[in-house]
């Protein structure tokens, strides 16, 4: 099961996380045949896992943002690029969102769906979240304008295309007819947005990462940072983003000595 594992790796290009999923997977089979009898002890107990390797994230340099904002505006996904940068949430939770998961009055989002594409159907279906692990946001009121800009797009497109009008699964972003966007349409128009501003390697989802490298700079919390974007601890989100730490370290050391210094502390 060890060179399994080191297969799996050279052959596959699996990541640590997957080959555990899969020797998960095989284990407790195994386990199982092992309690009925059909085997007398799990092989797989002494197999050799790969050690977790750090998520390696590239978020948009602060100085980049008002040259992307700039790339993006009057693109079709727009909003959705838009929604993604100042919520951290991820491209299938975005393109899930339904309008009864928006709370105007309120001022919140409530994530516990993402929209995916079935494998066997090529349907695209709305399933559990990645965690299954359901959030609440208190979006910038900005992201809510945004949303009341698509909501009364989607009524004018209601009246305009009539039975045409397809928008069974009450999504918030959609097609002028009311049908789901596609994963992939919204990827070959960011990666053109991407090389327009000369970052080629730039993903839809180093958004996620954007956002949470400048609400951590800005002030936020570890907490409250997980919270948003729906990690399971603390601990996981300080080991993704704890480079960000050296920067809020300093700035903190800056904000101390000018709170001493107003009474005069030598």
């Amino acid at each position: 099961m060890s060179t399994g594992s080191n297969s799996l790796r050279r052959e596959k290009e699996l990541s640590p996380k997957t080959i555990k999923n899969i020797h998960g997977c095989f284990h407790s089979a195994l386990k199982h045949a092992t309690i009925i009898g059909y085997i007398k002890f799990n092989p797989a107990d002494n197999a050799k896992m790969p050690l977790n390797e750090k998520p390696q994230i590239a978020p948009l340099p602060e100085e980049s943002i008002p040259q992307f904002m700039a790339a993006i505006k009057g693109d079709d996904y727009e909003p959705i690029y838009f929604v993604a940068l100042l919520t951290g949430m991820r491209q299938g939770e975005i393109l899930g969102l339904t309008w009864d998961c928006v709370d105007f009055e309120k001022g919140t989002i409530y994530v516990n769906k993402q929209l995916q594409r079935h494998l066997d159907t090529g349907e695209y279906i709305l399933t559990p979240l990645k965690n299954d692990k359901p959030r609440r946001l208190s979006p910038a009121p900005s992201v809510l304008a945004r949303l009341r800009q698509i909501e009364i797009e989607q009524k004018k497109n209601r009246l305009k295309f009539g039975a045409a009008w397809n928008n069974k699964m009450n999504l918030v972003f959609t097609t002028e007819l009311g049908d789901n966007i596609k994963h992939q349409v919204v990827y070959k128009h960011f990666k053109k947005i991407a090389e327009k501003i000369d970052m080629p390697g730039l993903r839809p989802h180093d958004l996620r990462h954007s956002y949470a490298v400048n609400a951590l700079q800005s002030g936020d919390d570890i907490k409250t940072v997980q919270d948003a974007l729906g990690h399971y601890t603390a601990a996981f989100t300080l080991d993704v983003y704890g480079f960000v730490t050296d920067k809020m370290k300093k700035d903190s050391a800056e904000r101390m000595e000018k709170f001493f210094k107003q009474y005069n502390v030598q």
